[in-house]
């Protein structure tokens, strides 16, 4: 009789349903790491991904209420909700206040794309190159790989990292010959560069080694970074 009860037990069904942990929750927490590299100068982009971590995270939560039968992974989901938070929160403030200080007392912040033309127009300096001329400006860009390799004193300053690598030859009002000051060097590479110094619209035909198209704009440089 104890024998026959014994085996009845097994026949039961046991209690432990299965859950399934929620993909978003696991989505939320892959989000942290590439977070994490828009603190990096230069990577702030990335820092879309928090809201992404966020958003995924507030998803994870709301089904795992509502289906909590079938998912779990709660805790993850709140882990990730406050550390990409955190880092959207921690982030933006950090770039926002290097953008505020970035630039040196005395130096006007310009943007690339004021020296631009665009290409329905001819390749001309523009108004905005005009009216700094002779002027000290704080200006940011890349080097373009046809400037050279290892330490550089000269250069060729491009705006973006398409016209650098991948646009060919870059046009006349995309480019600016840059001269570091004495005893000033820069390690070629894909990093953007943050420059202050002199700016000047050179009105003489004027080009340089492994470039097609006259360059118009040069900049002597006093401080980079």
């Amino acid at each position: 009789m104890s024998a026959e009860i014994s085996l009845n037990q097994y026949d039961e069904p046991l209690d432990f349903p299965y859950r399934a942990i929620s993909r978003a929750a696991v989505v939320s927490i892959a989000c942290i790491p590439v977070a994490l590299l828009g603190l990096i100068p230069g990577f702030a982009l990335l820092l879309v991904a928090a809201v992404i971590g966020v958003a995924t995270g507030l998803l994870a939560v709301r089904t795992i209420r509502r289906w909590p039968e079938e998912y779990s992974g709660r805790t993850l989901a709140m882990i990730g909700i406050i550390a990409n938070g955190l880092l959207l929160l921690g982030g933006s403030a950090h770039h926002a206040y290097a953008y505020a200080t970035e630039v040196p007392e005395g130096y006007e912040r310009v943007g690339f794309y004021e020296f631009q033309q665009p290409d329905s127009l001819p390749d001309v300096p523009t108004a905005r190159a005009m009216e700094v001329d002779g002027k000290d400006i704080f200006l940011k860009g890349y080097i373009h790989p046809s400037s050279g390799s290892g330490l550089l004193r000269k250069f060729i300053l491009v705006p973006d990292l398409g016209t650098c690598c991948f646009g060919g030859q870059p046009k006349s009002t995309d480019m600016i010959e840059v001269t570091l000051g004495k005893g000033q060097t820069v390690r070629a590479g894909l990093m953007k560069l943050k420059l202050a110094g002199k700016f000047a619209v050179n009105p003489y035909n004027h080009r340089a080694a492994d470039f097609d198209n006259q360059i118009y704009y040069q900049m002597k440089v006093d401080q980079i970074r």
